[in-house]
């Protein structure tokens, strides 16, 4: 079923086409998206930072970016130096076991820490216990299928802006679309690099969303 669902990439792309699908890879990595979207309810809903100083407000955002992908990032650094792992860009199913875990771990401890927010926008809560069941279905699926990490991460951005809009009763649907265009921007640059098949972006498009639909219920 999964090489009947796969894409054609027998054939080499454009080098145009793989430098688009890798800048696109890099800016909408998952480790980023924890941060664009702490920085998107930052400019959609200030109104829920306002007990926090301008100063605080920062150094929040500093610490999204080390928790979700600084720290994560310079652990698979780490591990590929020391060769742990083949490569940074964790290519293969072997490669992606421990840095799951570590990733799991950052992501457990923004949501532990959010469950006391009261000077942020609620959804939070939701949103980060969502990507920390992410990497759990990631670690389980990944014994089967290489799912794919930016797919996963493409869906939890989406369902958050559908969540958030009914949560927060706002209309949002310029935003959702753009989210979709830029979701189907991420899973055309995986398919343009041969990273993943048909399936497996389908599969984490599909896991993304339901943990944030998971999250949603169970941490709110």
């Amino acid at each position: 079923m999964q090489q009947e669902l796969a894409l054609n990439t027998t054939g080499e792309q454009p080098a145009i086409l793989k430098v688009f699908g890798k800048t696109v890879s890099y800016i909408l990595h998952p480790l980023f998206i924890p941060l664009y979207v702490f920085i998107w309810l930052e400019w959609r809903f200030p109104i829920h930072f306002d007990d926090i100083s301008a100063e605080g407000l920062t150094l929040k955002t500093v610490s999204v970016f080390l928790n979700t992908a600084f720290f994560p990032a310079f652990s698979v650094f780490l591990l590929w130096r020391l060769k742990f792992i083949d490569s940074i860009f964790l290519r293969t199913q072997k490669d992606r076991i421990i840095p799951y875990i570590i990733t799991m771990i950052f992501y457990w401890w923004l949501w532990y820490l959010s469950r006391t927010f009261t000077d942020q926008p609620d959804v939070l809560k939701f949103f980060y216990f969502g990507i920390f069941l992410n990497t759990v279905f990631g670690l389980v699926i990944n014994n089967f299928i290489k799912i794919s990490m930016h797919s996963m991460a493409a869906g939890a951005l989406l369902a958050l802006a559908v969540i958030t809009m009914g949560r927060y009763e706002t209309f949002l649907g310029g935003d959702i679309i753009i989210i979709t265009i830029l979701a189907g921007l991420v899973c055309t640059s995986r398919l343009l690099l041969n990273q993943h098949s048909v399936f497996e972006i389908y599969a984490g498009l599909f896991v993304g969303v339901l943990c944030q639909l998971l999250g949603y219920w169970i941490a709110l």
